[in-house]
């Protein structure tokens, strides 16, 4: 969550989380039981299925009626304990003959709900449904063990519709519009499983938005720490395209890596003073769950700075961020939070290396920059 304060958390029981499976299971769940069903065969209520990274999972299957030339099925998602938007949604599948002379084994079409994609940079070309390909192997499996067995040796032909409703609804809340996904949500997947809380999940999608960005041919790339965040860095930098503003959240020094490792050339984080502090302090994850801001450095670094003993003990006894940051300004100490850009951009600078060129900005609890500094490359 993207937040101006640092307000400290109470310590939560540990226990264990429940593990989901991901909409590409649910996906090749149903489209199993849609061809049981257009294939005439009883619908159990689960269906095994074998997953990615090995091992099987058995999925409740609803099936529906054979009609019009195809069969029809759902799985309800299951996230376990991850806050997933998808959790609980119908994951539909229509499956049916193709002509014969057809070419390919399985055509996948996009259903309600489900995306399309219309930008480059992606792992799916233009004009595909976003259904990822993991997810396009398991239905492939899955559509072939049930069809071996009744027609062994026979070439698979087979038309697969995924569609999700709500799933457009759904896409508002994630990030699939910035990736030029439009009209649902993706069908994902790589292990098959959700596991809650999943950081590969987050570091997957900053990887994929800038491909986004680099596909299209962006050489800048702005970092904000959420939506809020975001949205005040777009209004200060109106002449970048949507694509150039990618959301790392947490994850400062794996999204700087990443955007060196793909050669952009120019390099903006932007971020509320408690974030840019923690930043300022190595903190290379922000997550609460790493620890707040050090505010006693902070209140040695403003005794460094302004001499002021009263002050800097003011800032060390601040409970958040915030509170801090209204205590220097309320003081006029802009010096203070000048030093913490510094250093927040020397923290940056350690992720990203020496190619790319660098700007961080603070903002303050209106949006607008406290401070904004710059870090040329070497090219």
């Amino acid at each position: 969550m993207d937040n101006n304060s640092e307000m400290p958390r109470l310590p939560r029981p540990r226990k264990e989380l429940r593990q989901g499976f991901s909409t590409g299971t649910a996906a090749a769940a149903a489209a199993q039981g849609a061809l049981r069903e257009l294939l005439e065969l009883p619908c159990p209520e689960t269906v095994e299925l074998d997953l990615p990274g090995g091992g099987s999972l058995n999925i409740p299957l609803s099936c529906h009626q054979r009609r019009g030339g195809w069969g029809e099925a759902a799985v309800i998602k299951d996230a376990g304990d991850d806050p997933d938007v998808t959790n609980g949604a119908e994951i539909a599948a229509r499956v049916w003959r193709l002509p014969p002379g057809t070419r390919e084994e399985i055509i996948f079409q996009q259903g309600a709900g489900v995306g399309r994609v219309t930008k480059p940079g992606l792992a799916l070309a233009v004009g595909e449904p976003a259904i990822n390909p993991v997810p396009r192997k398991m239905i492939r499996q899955s559509l072939k063990k049930v069809w071996e067995q009744v027609f062994p040796g026979r070439p698979l032909r087979l038309g697969v519709e995924i569609a999700v409703p709500r799933g457009e609804e759904m896409a508002r809340h994630t990030l699939n519009p910035r990736l030029g996904i439009v009209g649902g949500i993706s069908i994902l997947g790589t292990t098959g499983l959700v596991k809650p809380f999943s950081h590969a999940a987050y570091r997957a999608t900053i990887a994929a938005s800038l491909r986004v960005a680099q596909a299209l041919g962006i050489g800048k790339i702005v970092f904000s720490t959420g939506g809020k965040s975001e949205s005040h860095l777009q209004a200060l930098l109106p002449e970048l395209p949507e694509e150039a503003f990618v959301q790392m959240g947490d994850y400062v020094r794996f999204a700087l890596k990443a955007a060196a490792n793909m050669k952009f050339g120019e390099i903006t984080v932007g971020a509320f003073f408690g974030k840019a502090l923690k930043i300022s302090q190595g903190r290379g994850q922000t997550h609460a769950s790493r620890g707040l801001a050090d505010l006693k450095k902070l209140g040695q670094l403003t005794e460094e700075i302004t001499g002021n003993s009263r002050l800097a003990r003011e800032v060390a006894r601040a409970n958040t961020g915030r509170q801090a940051l209204e205590i220097l300004l309320g003081a006029e100490k802009q010096p203070v939070v000048a030093a913490v850009g510094e250093r927040m951009l020397a923290a940056l600078r350690e992720y990203a290396g020496t190619g790319p060129d660098l700007a961080a900005v603070i903002l303050d609890f209106a949006g607008q920059p406290l401070w904004r500094g710059e870090s040329a490359g070497k090219k």
